[in-house]
């Protein structure tokens, strides 16, 4: 009923077959991906870059808009016109840059419509 027992020898051949084993599975499995070079903070660059796109939008669109009422001497309407443009463009860029990181990103995961 009860199974023989095991000698040192029986022991010491499981342990060895269980150490090539765990070698084997270790060599096989994929080590576990760490964090990048910027670790946690890989997404505060990617809100930097869009901060920085929507302010060069504002200052170029401020300085062509100053610019032009400087030589025009159409005091602040076309700095507020520019500015407007500018805000528009620092927008679109804003946007771009989320679409290519939308893109990037992979598929979305299916809609669940079990309604």
């Amino acid at each position: 009923m009860a199974d023989r027992p095991r000698g040192d020898a029986d022991r010491a051949a499981d342990a060895d077959r269980l150490r090539a084993l765990e070698e084997k599975l270790a060599r096989l499995t994929p080590k576990p991906q760490g964090p990048g070079p910027m670790g946690k903070y890989e997404q505060a660059n990617l809100a930097w870059r869009m901060v920085i796109e929507l302010v060069t939008g504002l200052g170029l669109g401020f300085a062509v808009g100053y610019g032009l009422d400087y030589l025009l001497g159409t005091n602040p309407l076309l700095m507020v016109i520019f500015l407007f443009l500018g805000l528009a463009a620092g927008i679109k860029s804003m946007m771009r840059t989320a679409a290519e990181l939308d893109r990037k990103s992979g598929p979305a995961p299916g809609s669940d419509e079990r309604d």
